[in-house]
């Protein structure tokens, strides 16, 4: 299943609602869930989406006022990004990870088996969230490595017992191939620069591909970075499954601990000697790091010139289509193009 080409929807309707969302359409769309709310919302960061705090009346005064039962969080979904099946397979995800008592945060129902509504007023698709607090985890400290291994095995575990049949295969052609063509529509790279980078990628892709034969896809998170890792009241759990994909479980493992040196490969190992402790890990698998790498690479710079319309992203890379971020590009993709020849 391919992604939707947010490109074609720039300028309709729903975009220009999504790109000027005020506090009444934010707090109009919460009260379609079913609850009240007092009137006070808070925008929290959020590039790709936009998400919303909204306090909401209790059902029952004595619920102090910082208590998270006081709170929801609503998300509005980029459109034209993820169709309603693929944003429904991701909370369908989320609900059989919260069936076998896995720590991760669920959409909450509007109505039986219904987590996602098509806001009338703006188009957007919604959904609303519990609000539940964690802290950022900038680094994970050496006795947090095995819970994070655990953690990993059991989403894989609970993940490969179903097939998304909607969501991206994370492979050459969806964040290889569709991500160059995208780049080269958009124009964003220069004239001068555009065949040494283009003959480039396509060797990497050449080289990359055969790699992934014969490797065994499933649900995974897919975007396993330590941003996406809350230390909370009960723990650490993921949050974010926007970017979940049908994958090799390596994609998961090696976000965490993405580094070459020795002191990231040897943390690895602990993560996977956890991991074991729950599920088997293919250790030839391993093998795809870089190439998964590279895809990222590729989709990273991509993903940020199909959204350069939007001010904050261009707030956030002002560097990027310039001399000098093509310049570090194709320094960073000649690497991994020495990397991964050597495998």
């Amino acid at each position: 299943m391919k992604e939707e080409n947010s490109n074609s929807v720039w300028g309709n309707e729903s975009t220009q609602f999504f790109t000027s969302l005020g506090p009444d359409q934010v707090l109009k769309a919460a009260e379609l869930f079913g609850v009240k709310c007092t009137g006070r919302s808070l925008q929290l960061n959020s590039m790709e989406n936009r998400v919303y705090q909204v306090e909401i009346e209790p059902a029952d005064d004595s619920i102090p006022q910082n208590s998270p039962e006081r709170y929801r969080i609503i998300k509005f979904y980029r459109p034209g990004r993820w169709s309603f099946d693929q944003i429904n397979e991701e909370h369908i995800f989320l609900s059989d990870l919260v069936a076998e008592e896995y720590p991760v945060v669920c959409p909450i129902e509007y109505e039986p088996g219904s987590t996602i509504l098509k806001d009338p007023e703006t188009g957007l698709y919604t959904s609303m969230f519990p609000r539940i607090g964690g802290r950022n985890v900038d680094e994970l400290r050496d006795h947090q490595i095995p819970i994070v291994g655990r953690l990993l095995a059991r989403l894989h575990a609970i993940g490969g017992k179903k097939i998304s049949s909607h969501r991206l295969h994370l492979n050459c052609d969806t964040y290889g191939d569709q991500n160059l063509d995208l780049i080269l529509s958009l124009k964003v790279l220069p004239p001068n620069y555009e065949d040494t980078y283009v003959t480039l990628i396509e060797d990497l892709l050449d080289m990359i591909e055969p790699m992934f034969e014969n490797v065994e896809y499933q649900r995974v998170h897919g975007d396993c970075h330590l941003g996406n890792l809350l230390d909370g009241n009960d723990g650490l759990f993921w949050v974010d499954f926007d970017d979940m994909v049908m994958a090799p479980p390596v994609q998961d493992i090696w976000l965490v601990e993405s580094g070459r040196d020795d002191y990231s490969l040897r943390r690895r190992d602990s993560l996977l000697s956890a991991y074991e402790t729950f599920k088997a890990f293919d250790y030839d698998s391993l093998k795809l790091v870089e190439p998964l790498r590279t895809l990222r690479l590729l989709h990273f710079t991509a993903w940020i010139g199909k959204r350069y319309q939007d001010m904050s992203f261009k707030k956030a890379f002002p560097e990027y289509g310039t001399d000098g971020y093509w310049q570090d590009q194709i320094e960073t993709m000649r690497e991994q193009s020495e990397l991964v020849s050597a495998l």
